[in-house]
């Protein structure tokens, strides 16, 4: 596989490089708000200003709702926002209206989607499916229908799943048994594979790693998991999952790396690396410990870890975040190439959206609402000044997928899609 993820940097390299510096950016950004205090809301930035803090309520008059935790295009006019102590899966569209709510799914956390279903991961124990009510002793993974917004079915996976990917017709999902401090059970170490199509368990791969937790983020056959460890004794990590070894049946050693660095905040980079910012705490000490660093996932698996860690991020980057009071989430617009991180300073006052070219120049600092964590980029609709790379025909069959990595039947002219691990651009 290392020759299909050369091409992808060497690709995208050239994508990053033909940004133009006036590339449109449209971007939702969820503020949690306080846990139990129902002031989530929505910011809209559009093209260095920000349009609105309130922007779902702007369209729809009325909230949100409490501790909007993760959100993920559907389809280029469907969007899902998990609201997770309202207990609701939040549908819009791309002008932010509500389209519909599905209700049966209570603590729900992450998304991942197909383009025809979202999968939703949930703390609770049980789950209300238009086959009835399934109860469930630990976690569970729900599929939503996205034409019928109804829940068609439920599959427990192991305590208090978080991050969830789907990739090639499975999903992976990221077990942390985060509320070990509180109830009668351990930590959890693994990762469980799901068939998408059935939702049937068909492997549990255990790190070793406890407490995986966060969003999952994904560039081609990997995926990047943080653990923060237990707060005490165990220090945090980053684990790197190798899905291809995962579906290949390799044994478990074989499908991951951890790395000693910490990815508290964790997303993906134009070049296929990742980019992370650990926030480590302890009880023990009291303090909070930080890093950023790059990861090249490729790199690191073929040296154990030892190599394809880089502590820098673009341009000045670290030394902004440096500054922040607490950093909260970073991203990367995939059709731009523009990189964005919050502070949310206090967790009780607004926050900060930070702003920086794909070089890492800081362009500019944006007042948001309570804890601004997530993120989501709007297709600039052929605007943002990408120009034609490269286009990989090694194998005219092969699965294409847009840049959610979503795979797609039909494709658009001038948009940019995913084809032999390769960006290129349709005609």
């Amino acid at each position: 596989m290392k020759k299909e993820y050369n091409s992808m940097l060497v690709c995208a390299v050239a994508l990053s490089t033909s940004i133009g510096v006036n590339a449109q950016e449209k971007l939702i950004v969820l503020n949690e708000g306080n846990w139990q205090s129902d002031n989530g809301k929505v910011s809209y930035f559009e093209n260095g200003k920000i349009v609105s803090n309130q922007w779902f309520r702007d369209v729809n008059g009325y909230k949100i709702g409490d501790t909007p935790n993760d959100i993920i295009q559907v389809r280029p006019d469907l969007i899902a926002i998990t609201v997770n102590w309202s207990n609701i899966v939040q549908f819009i569209n791309a002008q932010g209206k509500a389209v519909a709510a599905t209700e049966d799914i209570p603590n729900n956390r992450r998304l991942a989607t197909d383009g025809n279903y979202v999968y939703v991961t949930s703390y609770g124990h049980e789950c209300g499916t238009i086959n009835g009510t399934k109860e469930f002793e630990k976690g569970f993974v729900a599929k939503i229908d996205a034409n019928t917004f109804k829940v068609i079915d439920a599959t427990e996976v192991g305590y208090e799943p978080e991050g969830i990917a789907y990739y090639r017709g499975k999903l992976f999902v990221a077990n942390s048994g985060g509320y070990a401090f509180q109830e009668g059970h351990d930590y959890e170490t693994t990762l469980s594979v799901l068939d998408a199509e059935t939702l049937k368990l068909e492997r549990t791969v255990d790190t070793g790693q406890i407490n995986m937790c966060s969003k999952m983020s994904q560039s081609g056959q990997y995926l990047c998991l943080n653990s923060p460890g237990d707060y005490y004794d165990i220090p945090g990590a980053t684990i790197i999952i190798d899905s291809d070894a995962v579906l290949a049946g390799l044994p478990d050693d074989n499908c991951f790396v951890s790395l000693t660095c910490s990815s508290t905040y964790n997303c993906t980079a134009l070049d296929g690396s990742f980019y992370a910012v650990g926030a480590g705490y302890s009880y023990n000490s009291g303090d909070y410990t930080f890093n950023y660093v790059t990861i090249d996932p490729q790199k690191a698996f073929d040296t154990d870890g030892e190599e394809g860690i880089e502590e820098e991020l673009p341009g000045s980057i670290v030394e902004d975040i440096k500054k922040m009071v607490m950093p909260y989430g970073i991203y990367v617009n995939p059709y731009t190439g523009y990189i964005y991180a919050t502070d949310a300073a206090g967790f009780v006052e607004g926050g900060t959206l930070y702003q920086w070219s794909p070089q890492g120049k800081l362009l500019g600092k944006h007042g948001v609402y309570i804890n601004p964590g997530h993120f989501l980029a709007l297709n600039p609709k052929g605007e943002s000044g990408i120009t034609d790379p490269h286009q990989d025909t090694t194998d005219e069959n092969a699965d294409i997928y847009n840049l959610q990595g979503i795979k797609v039947s039909n494709v658009n002219s001038g948009e940019i899609y995913i084809k032999n691990g390769v960006k290129y651009i349709a005609y």
